[in-house]
């Protein structure tokens, strides 16, 4: 072992790595969020719906994100644990953290990821950010949706979704209505397609996809890494008004009709004549 290696093992057990000093910090803080528990949890439904305005009202009145994160954090949990029955371990408190500062929370199956995201995107909300939400399938999509709105709708926040049978062309508004809620759920290819379809549209209000603040990746590798390798492609009908088809089907439908009803009349001249045409016809054909 060279004198490099020796001097930063040397510091690395005086000072611990770079991993040790985040959880660390993150512990003192989850500390902290722990401590506010009897508080919140004595809060009336009222009071913990109002805390939202409260977290906005303060954020945007210049007090740091820092000092308001352990508050918010707490009252995610307790909002958690009235509507859904999860109370957020420490484990998770610590993960909330550093999604919250868009590094990856690498998890072990079984410890919660599913509800590690809330604590994140509720402090987002807080800062008059959009939140996407981004999962692997369009079954965990509407299943992690459904499980988050009745958490969110306690504090006076909305969670919609989005999924691949939805109201592709946008023209029913319900994406529309998905995107205008505080959390919107999707996978990735939609989350892109309509990024793509936004972009094509001809007028500002046609789009439907609203601001791109922030997003938090379930199963970040599959994603970004396995998923990325496919491009997304849009190919759809050159003309979105779904009568022009109708209106063409009918119309070759038609024509054909028209044509086999020419040709039976043809033939049984054929056959009436026979051998013998009529004069006016044989000299024509002359």
């Amino acid at each position: 072992m060279g004198l490099q290696e020796v001097i930063a093992d040397g510091l690395k057990k005086v000072f611990g790595s770079r991993n040790d000093r985040l959880l660390k910090r993150l512990n003192v803080i989850a500390d902290q969020i722990e401590a506010l528990e009897p508080e919140v949890s004595a809060l009336t439904p009222e009071a913990l719906k109002a805390k939202t305005a409260e977290f906005k009202s303060r954020l945007a009145g210049g007090e740091p994100v820092p000092s308001v994160l352990p508050e918010a954090f707490a009252v995610l949990r307790e909002a958690s644990r009235r509507a859904q029955s999860h109370r957020h371990f420490h484990c998770q408190l610590i993960g909330g953290q550093v999604l919250f500062e868009n590094k990856v929370a690498e998890m072990r199956t079984g410890e919660g990821k599913t509800i590690v995201c809330h604590l994140s995107a509720y402090l987002k909300i807080c800062e008059g950010k959009h939140v996407h939400i981004v999962t692997v399938n369009d079954y965990l999509v509407r299943r992690d949706a459904e499980f988050a709105a009745p958490i969110f709708e306690l504090l006076d926040a909305k969670v919609g979704y989005i999924q691949s049978q939805m109201d592709p062309s946008g023209f029913e508004g319900l994406r529309r209505q998905a995107y205008a809620c505080d959390i919107t759920y999707g996978t990735n290819s939609e989350f892109g397609f309509d990024y793509l379809r936004d972009n094509m549209k001809m007028r500002r209000d046609a789009q439907v996809q609203g601001t791109l603040d922030y997003s938090i990746i379930d199963e970040v590798d599959s994603i970004l890494i396995d998923e990325a390798r496919t491009p997304l492609i849009i190919s759809g009908p050159a003309h979105d008004d779904i009568e022009k088809y109708k209106w063409a089907d009918n119309l070759a439908r038609l024509l054909v009709r028209r044509q086999n009803e020419l040709n039976a009349e043809t033939s049984a001249r054929i056959r009436e004549w026979g051998d013998k045409p009529p004069a006016s016809l044989a000299q024509n054909q002359r």
